[in-house]
């Protein structure tokens, strides 16, 4: 009987060990895939010219509601110029600024964003009232490459976007974002200002790209429950 009693008080201490082990992570790496539609001169649609991209993802955990982020990533942006047409000289009739055809021109990018889940972020054990699942919002900066048909470019860019995360396992994170980032060159598909438009403002007149993507992370750098008063 004795012998019962210490096994059956022996597993409940492990239980409780068990427990106290599921703790906040510091860290999250892993990556993420889906689709890239540029916005410019020769594209106003968020739907029409889709590109696969894919990236990896660094997360770091701030607390339940707060993280920083950075991603660095590949994609195609694509479109199809449309020619404007202008007057030529006297008897010249009308001419064509830019042939028409279709363009794919590689990117990649380097971003880093802050994070804010709407609910507190977690499995309930290792934060009393956080939840496994939290709509969120991004903002940051970032650096943007593309290789086009006329050259090389280099710009800044702002995204701005929300997802939704969904933690399936103590260490796995699953979400879902949609991400605007707002470049600071007209250079994207090849040309700057084909058509000729009068703009001004730091935004103004210049390309952009959205992202929706699958994000899938692994957490990593467990933090000491016995240590967790700043929350």
């Amino acid at each position: 009987m004795r012998l019962f009693l210490s096994i059956l008080l022996l597993c409940c201490c492990t239980l409780v060990k068990a427990q106290e082990g599921d703790v906040e992570y510091r860290l999250e790496l892993g990556g993420g895939v889906g689709w890239v539609n540029y916005l410019g001169d020769f594209n106003g649609s968020v739907l029409k010219c889709l590109q696969p991209t894919g990236s990896v993802i660094v997360r770091r955990v701030i607390n339940p509601y707060m993280a920083l982020r950075a991603d660095v990533g590949y994609g195609i942006l694509s479109g199809k110029i449309t020619p404007m047409p202008v007057q030529g000289g006297e008897g010249e009739g009308m001419q064509w600024t830019i042939p028409e055809e279709k363009f794919k021109n590689s990117m990649a990018h380097l971003t880093a964003t802050y994070e804010y889940n709407f609910w507190p972020y977690g499995t309930g054990r290792d934060y009393h009232r956080a939840k496994r699942i939290t709509p969120y919002l991004l903002i940051g900066l970032g650096l943007t490459y593309a290789k086009t048909q006329t050259g090389s470019v280099v710009t800044g860019h702002l995204p701005i976007g929300a997802g939704v995360k969904f933690k399936v396992a103590d260490r796995l994170n699953l979400g879902v974002e949609w991400v605007a980032n707002f470049t600071l060159s007209d250079k994207l598909d090849g040309y700057a200002d084909p058509y000729g438009i009068p703009s001004s403002g730091i935004f103004k007149n210049t390309d952009g790209y959205t992202m929706l993507k699958a994000t899938l992370t692994y957490s990593l750098m467990p933090k000491c429950s016995n240590c967790n008063v700043e929350y």
